[in-house]
């Protein structure tokens, strides 16, 4: 059994370019629940991009992307989805070589974090993967009518399953790293609170739950532990009320707006499900350059105290707590993005001693 007991965890962009020294700065200030590096500078692990792979009618024009539904072979390619998709559910060793794992050409993260943990012989507590979630990803993804493929029941079935086996296949994969403890897969999908808005036009709150408790209930049945992570502010309430395990959320610039879901929040809480309170920030420069680890441990206990009011002791929120950043650094300087994994690893300490 897993308990963050306010353990540091991070989100998984840097700014970096090398695979190595990522998985080594990610050892140094989170060595107890590392997690593979994603390296946006490489057009490849960007977001959207990342996980597409194997998906009928993916088409690739230097940087560009799309799915092309009218080439001649797509009928056929749809075909070979479903009967991948069929043939792994039963074949274990077909599953793992299979379109659903993750491969050099956009992951290689994934193999530099667990040939460094093997090399040195090392087994952390847990180990942290992730993929980007169905709602963000369907969005993103246009067709060869430049529409975004998650309005497409077809293609929406296929992205929601191509998704669900690539966090079934890290599970699986990671479980060898980590003991009795069970692995961590977190959803990135700050899509997943967007639905009503005026790029989302036409996404419901059942379009929403739907897609990503298909990805949860295969981390699940993986042997895994579900993490939605969402750096964004809207309706927390498919998050709060799905199956999902952690609920990863930007406490820096979103803690009252995320507490407003009060009785839901709540009820995840007392169900036993954990926080991962992104108190460091990492969209803003300027506030990465003036916080410090005691201030956002000033910030971090009145949330807290705040939190508490509603009926969860402070003992019981801090084991229920992991320290991490608001988001990725990807997006930082490398200098910035040093500072955000020092914050996070002094405040994590700082919270591992506080006594309420």
């Amino acid at each position: 059994m897993l308990t963050p007991s306010c353990r540091p965890l991070l989100i998984g962009s840097l700014p970096l370019t090398d695979h190595h020294q990522a998985v080594t700065t990610i050892m140094e200030y989170c060595p107890e629940i590392p997690l593979w590096p994603q390296l946006p500078k490489h057009h490849r692990e960007g977001m959207v991009r990342q996980f597409l792979s194997g998906f009928p009618g993916l088409t690739e024009d230097g940087k560009k992307f799309w799915i092309d539904t009218r080439k001649e072979s797509f009928t056929d390619e749809m075909t070979g989805f479903y009967e991948d998709h069929i043939a792994a559910a039963d074949d274990l060793s077909f599953f793992q070589s299979s379109r659903f794992g993750l491969h050099n050409d956009t992951a290689p993260g994934f193999l530099a974090l667990t040939q460094h943990l093997e090399d040195n012989s090392i087994q952390p507590y847990t180990v942290k993967g992730q993929v980007t979630g169905p709602v963000t990803t369907g969005i993103g993804t246009r067709d060869d009518q430049d529409r975004s493929i998650f309005y497409d029941d077809s293609l929406r079935d296929i992205l929601v399953k191509l998704l669900a086996g690539k966090a079934r296949w890290q599970v699986i994969e990671l479980k060898k790293l980590t003991g009795k403890t069970p692995p961590i897969v977190f959803i990135d999908e700050p899509g997943m609170v967007s639905f009503g808005s005026s790029a989302f036009t036409g996404v419901t709150a059942e379009m929403v739950g739907e897609a990503v408790g298909e990805v949860i209930e295969s981390i699940h049945e993986a042997g895994g532990l579900a993490g939605i992570h969402i750096c964004a502010n809207g309706d927390w309430g498919p998050a709060l009320l799905s199956e999902t395990d952690i609920i990863s959320f930007d406490a820096y610039s979103y803690f009252d707006n995320f507490i407003l879901f009060k009785d839901h929040l709540c009820s995840f809480l007392q169900r036993g499900g954990f926080l991962a309170w992104g108190i460091v920030p990492t969209g803003d420069p300027i506030a990465v350059e003036k916080e410090t680890s005691i201030t956002l441990f000033a910030r971090w206990q009145e949330q807290v105290q705040k939190l508490s009011s509603f009926g969860i002791s402070q003992e019981q929120l801090l084991k229920q707590t992991f320290i991490t950043p608001a988001c990725g650094t990807g997006s930082l300087s490398p200098e910035l993005a040093l500072k955000v994994l020092t914050m996070n690893r002094e405040l994590s300490e700082l919270a591992r001693s506080f006594k309420p």
